[in-house]
């Protein structure tokens, strides 16, 4: 029934999107490249809803404190809300929770870009890593296939027994069904406001230069001179953290460092030229995605604007293209509104949200010592 609802969701979404655009809904550029709306992919329901129930299932974490959806939670469009965000309990992140949704689409993950294969790989990393959840994919095997519930829908995804190479496959292909959906600008539901905020988008506030293409991202790195947050080096446990993932990437001198270096570790330049770079994120979903930026520095949509009118921050390797934009009041207000126009229907649904409870406790079994593994 569940795998149903999936099926029958995105079909309908699907046949309004096309409507949409049948309508002259969707906006193009001069150049006529479209910008939304975004397109679902293709996917496997019986995997995605294994997918589904693993990525609310505490016991992918090392001491099954914390799931994938303690920081990426439906309600907040798949982030947490916080500035930095928590991480592996005795640690603590030292960067914005990204949003999941159409993470799917994406071409690399992470604000650094580091992992630009697969969202294979993506998974296998968050599970793994120290800092994020801690656990050692053969205990992962091990408790899933204690679980008879995981056995089954293991089996029913075509996957046979539960194992580390299945999961990694299932996550993704739940990550699939997290796809923007209903967003004014999607709809041609836009109001006056975002209309001329698009104009300024595309026009004299140059945000498509960067922010293009259904997901409004370039997928590339750019310094847009961010401020740092302090927080990262002020508070040990979070500067503890930092230290491990610089050391790990091979960034030279990081424990006096007080800056992040972002995808400087793609080439590690010696001119430093690429120190303060980040992947463009998306913008889709913004009025649920609070705070912004890597590191979380704007509360709101208008900072943010304030921020790019004012031509970006201070920083030796800023983007060259930064410059004042001249922005009165009332454009800085409409092209927020078109910001907010790219946010959809909040995806909190049993299509998205795993309602049944999953226990951390295993039966004892009596004959254990008969049973197979």
């Amino acid at each position: 029934m569940k795998n149903n609802r999936i099926r029958n969701g995105v079909a309908r979404w699907l046949c309004a999107t096309a409507l949409a655009g049948a309508l002259g809904a969707v906006p193009t550029l001069a150049s006529g490249q479209e910008i939304g709306p975004v397109q679902a992919p293709e996917f496997d329901a019986a995997k995605a809803e294994l997918g589904k129930r693993l990525f609310f299932d505490r016991r992918l974490s090392g001491d099954a404190a914390i799931a994938c959806a303690t920081c990426h939670q439906p309600d907040k469009a798949f982030t947490d809300g916080l500035a930095l965000s928590k991480a592996y309990p005795g640690s603590d992140g030292f960067r914005n929770t990204p949003t999941l949704i159409n993470t799917a689409l994406a071409k690399n993950w992470f604000h650094d870009g580091r992992i630009g294969t697969n969202l294979n790989d993506v998974t296998r990393e968050s599970i793994t890593e120290d800092y994020i959840m801690n656990l050692d994919m053969r205990l992962m095997q091990e408790r899933i296939k204690q679980d008879p519930v995981y056995v089954q829908m293991f089996a029913d995804a075509g996957y046979g027994e539960p194992s580390n190479g299945a999961v990694r496959k299932a996550i993704p292909e739940y990550l699939k069904t997290l796809i923007s959906r209903g967003s004014p600008f999607d709809t041609g539901q836009m109001s006056d406001a975002a209309r001329r905020g698009y104009e300024l988008f595309t026009g004299k506030a140059g945000c498509v230069a960067c922010h293009s293409g259904p997901l409004l991202t370039d997928e590339a790195r750019h310094n847009t001179g961010v401020p740092e947050n302090p927080d990262i080096w002020n508070d040990p446990i979070r500067h503890m953290t930092w230290a491990a993932y610089a050391s790990f990437m091979g960034v030279e001198n990081y424990m006096n460092l007080r800056r992040d270096v972002g995808a400087y570790i793609w080439d590690h330049k010696a001119d430093g030229s690429t120190v303060g770079t980040f992947i463009t994120p998306t913008l889709r979903e913004l009025k649920y995605t609070a705070p912004y930026m890597h590191n979380g520095m704007f509360d709101s949509l208008f900072e943010v604007v304030s921020f790019y009118n004012e031509g970006g921050g201070d920083d030796p390797n800023k983007d060259a293209r930064l410059k004042p934009l001249g922005l009165s009041f009332g454009e800085q207000k409409d092209l927020v509104a078109f910001l907010e126009s790219l946010s959809g229907d909040p995806l909190t649904g049993p299509e998205f949200v795993w309602e049944g409870e999953i226990s951390t406790n295993y039966p004892a079994i009596e004959n254990w010592r008969d049973v197979s593994n």
